[in-house]
């Protein structure tokens, strides 16, 4: 927010804003009153409020083309989680069963959500934290969305190594996780997979060949005792992880210039691949099994809490609201852009490809399955499990199984490299729209936001990297998120208003969203998230990676990590209500027409209180100086920290629309 400071006799008073964004209507001339120990007042004015057409973008970039929008919004949503989570929670609740919950909360919660950030940045043209000035004590909810981002880049760019790692293990005439054969393979390593009650020749479970590759050949997870003991990062996994860093930096150090011709590749090449998957696997033994479990209905599910929970939790995460992404694309969109319908092609994407991907998973779980004679239940898994190791594993049983293991892993590299690009692009244009400095120099500052997730990355690949990663995945981006959101739709739908947030949609595309839509936005989502939020906290289970249970401060530490990230806002709203001029001094602030200033002022009366307004002055001018002096709003304060900033005049003259009950009722 933007503070102008007057300096008189070694005293200062703040006055209101003066950079306006969206706005335009008359000029208006604040004066404000500073009153001496000795009884002199003096004056000072400023300007308000300079017109501004809305469409105006000063020095904003857009993108080349409405496409590179829609494929880097599609390759953000659509990540790895799609391929690796989704399917299996489908599996696990009832199977076409958890399509009823998941598609509800998609309808009433998800499509609102993403339709509100997508227009939130649209209309304002800033990051996560540049849009509230809509309501300036909430901007530690962007600031939360930043932070929340740069945690995630902590741990997601290591996906990227471990599938760029696995890609570059692929090119060999025999993929190294076929048998048991190589010095990083334990004795309870075995070909044949068996069930998990199953025992080696000396009662120890048995591992398959791909699960020692993935825990002992690349993460060397048997040389950590546990997150105590990290070990130095591994020069493989560093290497494949500057990869990365490099390849996101050039993908992002011009701008939408340059990431929307990237996601060109990166956002259609996974469909490519799911299509030759698809073709592939349901040729395979045992796929018209696998996809009848996937898609078997268990309407009795539907009785379980527990479904519900997944359901909602997987639409919170698998949009990607809530970290600023949205905001920061839709800001470079053209201002008469149609973001209704940006929204519900996107979304709509979304959700077909996490369920087609089922299908691919499926197929492939079912060949694993009827393969070595096990229930497709001990096949089954979520998260890297499923694309490190039970994958691998049935691509290597597989005719020319170098070239499908190649395709796969591109597969995987592109799909996380452009969500990887999206929280990189919330965190530089969420702080570069905030810090001009940072704006000026946006490639040094671009290397150096990826730099540092590389050095913090680094832990993640050490022996016990994954003990971090685990830690981070689950404290970083839970609770954290759904707070972030929560907190975001209560400022957007209450303090800044449904009626006045339509005002601006119907400003930009012409056309005021329904009922619904503004129902959604009022009462619908936020019930759902602090339905979510209070649900996931009650539900908390302490993280585990296999059979290793995190310690207590280990624990701890993840709380904090979480916290961290949510105390933004209490902590900002504190410091902008600090920040604002308290009660101490006696400050009067006036609005008067552009031909009133100090020069052409009416003399004070005694007593220092100003003359009657000059004839022809405004409406506002009129209540402001009715009876002689400066009006006094008592709790301006808060009206200044609650406002948009394009309205703070308005509070000056008594006009705060927040502190009307039609305001709150209103939809």
């Amino acid at each position: 927010m933007s503070e102008g400071r007057c300096s008189v006799a070694h005293m200062s008073s703040v006055v209101a804003p003066a950079k306006e964004a969206n706005a335009m209507g008359p000029k208006a001339v604040e004066l404000v009153l500073v009153k001496e120990q000795n009884g002199v007042q003096l004056t000072n004015s400023t300007l308000l409020n300079p017109p501004q057409s809305p469409t105006e973008a000063q020095d904003r970039e857009t993108w080349s083309k409405k496409a590179d929008f829609l494929l880097s919004v599609i390759g953000f949503a659509v990540d790895l989680a799609n391929v690796w989570r989704f399917p299996y929670l489908c599996y696990k609740n009832g199977g076409g069963a958890f399509l009823v919950p998941y598609l509800f909360f998609m309808v009433v919660a998800g499509v609102p959500l993403f339709y509100m950030e997508l227009a939130l940045g649209q209309f304002n043209r800033e990051g996560a934290a540049g849009v509230w000035k809509i309501c300036p004590i909430l901007r530690g909810v962007g600031y939360t969305a930043i932070l929340i981002s740069l945690y995630i880049g902590f741990f997601y760019n290591v996906i990227i190594a471990w599938a760029l790692h696995y890609l570059l293990s692929s090119f060999t005439t025999e993929l190294p996780w076929t048998h048991c054969n190589h010095s990083w393979n334990s004795p309870r390593c075995s070909d044949a997979r068996a069930p998990n009650a199953s025992s080696g020749p000396n009662g120890t479970s048995r591992t398959t060949p791909a699960a020692e590759y993935f825990e002992r050949g690349v993460l060397h997870l048997h040389e950590s005792q546990g997150i105590d003991d990290l070990g130095p990062p591994r020069w493989q996994l560093t290497s494949c992880l500057v990869l990365v860093i490099v390849l996101l930096y050039f993908s992002l150090w011009k701008g939408v210039k340059t990431s929307g011709k990237v996601v060109w590749i990166t956002a259609t090449m996974p469909y490519v691949v799911l299509f030759a998957l698809l073709l592939r696997g349901i040729t395979l033994p045992g796929a018209v099994d696998g996809i009848r479990a996937y898609l078997s209905v268990d309407f009795h599910r539907l009785c379980e809490a527990s479904v519900w929970i997944d359901a909602a939790i997987q639409i919170c995460f698998s949009l990607g609201v809530g970290l600023g992404v949205l905001i920061a694309f839709s800001s470079y969109n053209k201002f008469t852009n149609n973001c209704y319908r940006d929204a519900i092609i996107t979304t709509s994407v979304n959700s077909l490809t996490s369920f087609s991907s089922g299908f691919v998973v499926f197929s492939f779980l079912g060949y694993m399955a009827q393969k070595h004679s096990v229930p497709i239940g001990d096949v089954a898994k979520d998260g890297p499990g499923l694309i490190f190791i039970i994958y691998p594993e049935a691509l290597a049983t597989l005719p020319l199984s170098s070239v499908w293991a190649v395709v796969f892993f591109v597969m995987l590299l592109t799909l996380g490299i452009d969500s990887a690009m999206g929280g990189m692009e919330s965190v530089i244009t969420g702080l570069a729209d905030e810090f001009q400095l940072l704006h000026r120099h946006r490639e040094l500052f671009t290397l150096l936001v990826v730099l540092a997730t590389f050095l913090l990355s680094l832990f993640c690949v050490t022996n016990g990297g994954i003990y971090v990663f685990t830690l981070l995945d689950h404290f970083a981006a839970g609770t954290s998120i759904l707070f972030g959101v929560l907190m975001e739709v209560i400022g957007v739908a209450w303090f800044y208003g449904v009626w006045q947030f339509s005002d601006d949609i119907k400003q930009m595309t012409g056309r005021r969203p329904s009922l619904y839509w503004r129902l959604c936005w009022k009462f619908v989502s936020p019930c759902f998230l602090l339905f979510v939020v209070v649900v996931s906290i009650a539900t908390f289970r302490p993280p585990h990676y296999g059979a290793y249970v995190f310690p207590e401060w280990a624990t701890a530490l993840g709380w904090a990590i979480a916290a961290s990230s949510m105390s933004v806002v209490p902590i900002y709203a504190a410091y902008k209500l600090c920040s604002l001029p308290g009660s101490s001094r006696e400050v009067r602030v006036c609005t008067a027409p552009p031909a009133l200033l100090p020069s052409a002022r009416p003399p004070a009366r005694s007593g220092g209180s100003p003359g009657p307004a000059p004839t022809g002055s405004s409406r506002t001018s009129r209540r402001v100086w009715m009876g002689g002096d400066c009006a006094r709003h008592e709790g301006w304060k808060l009206a200044y920290a609650i406002t948009p900033e394009t309205e703070h005049g308005r509070v000056d003259s008594g006009e705060v629309r927040q502190f009307t009950l039609h305001h709150w009722l209103v939809v």
